[in-house]
Formats: structure tokens, C-alpha cells, sequence
């Protein structure tokens, strides 16, 4: 009679061969996401300046059409399609800051939580009022 061992074949993996292989996942998911994420941040970092430029574009046009700053954000929707675009930054479409001097302004982004620590670019406006 024969043995119930030997009449058993191997089916399946072992416990150790499928440790071994969450393991390996597990070191190349921490060596991936930290670049992974730091392309996300940076993506959206460009975004809101690039949306924040597109922004003081639409303040300068307004200033030299009407002669002064607005900085009221939500009266800028229509030169900008219809929308102020969304902040990435902070998920929102209030996430700018439109500061007027008197003879200057500047427009920037806001920082938000989504991008991590980052310093947004600052885009300063010149209106001669002539």
C-alpha cells in the first residue's frame, strides 16, 4: 500500500513564496510612491501658477480697460471662460489672492494642503492709469 504522502503532488504556492513576493511588492511601492507623489504635487504646483498667471492676465486687461484694480476674484469669471479655475492646491476656485498697492497689484495662488510645502509664484502688475 502506498503512502498518502507520496501519492499528494504540490498544488499551489507556500506560505513562504507568497511572503516573499509581498515583500518584494511592498520594497518597490516604498522606493515608487515617494516619486510618484512629489510628480503629483509638482504637476499640480504648475497648474496654480499657471492658472494664477492666466488670472493677473485677466486683471491687467480689466485695469487698463476700466482704469483700476478689482480685486473682487468672482468678477473675473466671465474673462476667464466662465469659470475661475480651480486652485489644485486647495480644491477650490476662491484659492487666489488678488492684492492691489494703489499703482501695482499682484496675484498669486494660494498654498492649500494638496501640494505639500511650496512657495507659489507672484505675479506683479504695473497700471499707469494713462
Amino acid at each position: 500500500m502506498k503512502s498518502i504522502k507520496a501519492n499528494r503532488s504540490r498544488a499551489g504556492f507556500t506560505l513562504i513564496e507568497l511572503l516573499v513576493v509581498v515583500l518584494i511588492l511592498g520594497v518597490l511601492t516604498s522606493i515608487a510612491l515617494p516619486s510618484y507623489l512629489s510628480s503629483v504635487n509638482g504637476s499640480r504646483e504648475g497648474a496654480a501658477n499657471a492658472n494664477a498667471k492666466a488670472l493677473a492676465t485677466s486683471v491687467q486687461a480689466k485695469a487698463i480697460t476700466t482704469g483700476s484694480y478689482d480685486t473682487t476674484l468672482t468678477d473675473y469669471a466671465t474673462d476667464m471662460g466662465g469659470t475661475i479655475p480651480l486652485n489644485p492646491c486647495t480644491g477650490t476656485t476662491t484659492g487666489y489672492t488678488i492684492t492691489d498697492s494703489g499703482t501695482s497689484c499682484s496675484v498669486a495662488a494660494s498654498v492649500g494642503t494638496n501640494c505639500g510645502t511650496w512657495t507659489p509664484s507672484t505675479f506683479t502688475l504695473g497700471y499707469s492709469g494713462e
